[in-house]
């Protein structure tokens, strides 16, 4: 009679241990089954992760032009490449029903691998950005706040973005040059003229802001 005691006793726990292995197990396939089934999760993301990236490399620059540690000649630099893995990544879709390959998604990784480093490299070296307690120097500065802002918004595309620095970088070589010639300062004709040409750049800032392009249709 104890056997048989001990023996209906010892069923629901047998019955409680199988449930719980048979959990377990479902429970362990489920997560090794994560990696197979997510291999083709991550391929169908990577058309996301190329736009992350670029994006991420945009907030990069960004912050590099309002910090001051990016130079409107290496901003230009950088961002003529960037709209040259745009214009690629652009061509790669439009020749394959709107995606990348495998092997395109790795060639652009490779370029913003290499413009990552491009980006580190110039937010660290020695040039950066000063333009001095002075009304021509605040006007700079004032524009590229404004060109960074454009940029962290995804208000101002990789081209837009290089044509605006290549002009502030011909404004900015103008002023040195001048100042240079007279001593370290700005005659009030050349100063006038900076000005001048500092309003057409700001009309072009408001312009580009504020057309159909932003980052994310290039």
């Amino acid at each position: 009679m104890s056997f048989k005691i001990s023996k209906w006793t010892m069923l629901p726990a047998a019955v409680l241990l199988l449930g719980t292995v048979a959990l377990a197990q479902d429970s362990s396939s489920g997560s090794s089954s994560t990696p197979s089934s997510g291999t083709p999760a991550s391929t169908t993301a990577k058309p996301g992760e190329v736009a992350q990236r670029k994006e991420n490399q945009q907030g990069r620059i960004a912050n590099g032009v309002k910090s001051g540690q990016l130079t409107a000649g290496e901003t230009a630099n950088l961002e003529t490449k960037e709209a040259a893995i745009n214009g690629e990544t652009r061509a790669d879709r439009a020749a394959n029903g709107g995606k990348l390959t495998a092997a395109e998604k790795q060639q652009v990784n490779r370029q913003q691998n290499h413009l990552s480093n491009q980006i580190y490299d110039d937010k660290h070296n020695a040039n950066t950005a000063h333009y001095g307690n002075n009304q021509v120097g605040q006007r700079r500065d004032n524009q590229q706040d404004r060109i960074a802002q454009g940029i962290k918004s995804g208000q101002l595309t990789a081209g837009e973005t290089s044509k605006l620095e290549n002009q502030q970088k011909n404004i900015n070589q103008q002023v040195k040059a001048d100042r240079s010639a007279n001593g370290g300062k700005l005659t009030p004709g050349e100063k006038q003229q900076v000005n001048k040409e500092q309003n057409g750049a700001s009309k072009n800032i408001y312009n580009k802001k504020h057309n159909a392009k932003t980052q994310g249709s290039k």
